[in-house]
């Protein structure tokens, strides 16, 4: 195929698919919240970092700001009501974590509640952020991860293979 082949994409979003995933966090206030982020990625491997994008008008974008901490949960299929309607309800408007009956656990490590039935879960501790434009760049140090047992091997390896993402 030649270049003359090609059509020109949108630009926005252009590095797709990933992987859905949902962002928790926890205020000083002790209040819990929880985001769907398109913008998230590993951005190092030593030591192991990640980066989540969240639109400063978000309102969870506070709770992380404050906090310095939060947590990536990544979503499969059982999860994908629960994830649209986190996706698309703010907490401004309700208590969206009950109307859904989402379960969570406290961190391990940080202070941050983690979604147990996600199948994967990345405490993260932020160390930086960086302004893009629309958002803003979280890059949070992995403190710990949690993973179902049936996808981890002996090593601590995650058989990714094991979940059917949505």
């Amino acid at each position: 195929m030649s270049l003359s082949e090609k059509k020109q994409g949108k630009m926005k979003s252009c590095l797709q698919p990933l992987a859905k995933v949902l962002v928790s966090c926890r205020g000083l206030n002790g209040e819990d919240d929880v985001l769907a982020v398109a913008y998230c990625g590993n951005c190092s491997y030593d030591p192991p970092m990640v980066m989540v994008g969240i639109v400063p008008t978000r309102y969870s974008y506070n709770l992380i700001k404050e906090s310095g901490c939060f947590v990536v949960n990544l979503v499969d299929e059982s999860y994908g009501d629960k994830f649209n309607y986190l996706g698309s309800h703010s907490k401004r408007d309700g208590d969206k974590l009950a109307a859904v009956d989402v379960l969570m656990s406290d961190g391990k490590i940080v202070n941050a509640p983690i979604l147990t039935e996600c199948p994967v879960n990345i405490e993260c501790t932020v160390v930086d952020s960086i302004v893009t434009g629309s958002h803003e760049m979280f890059i949070g140090k992995v403190e710990y991860v949690h993973a179902d047992k049936e996808i981890v091997d002996a090593e601590g390896n995650i058989d990714y293979a094991k979940i059917k993402f949505i």
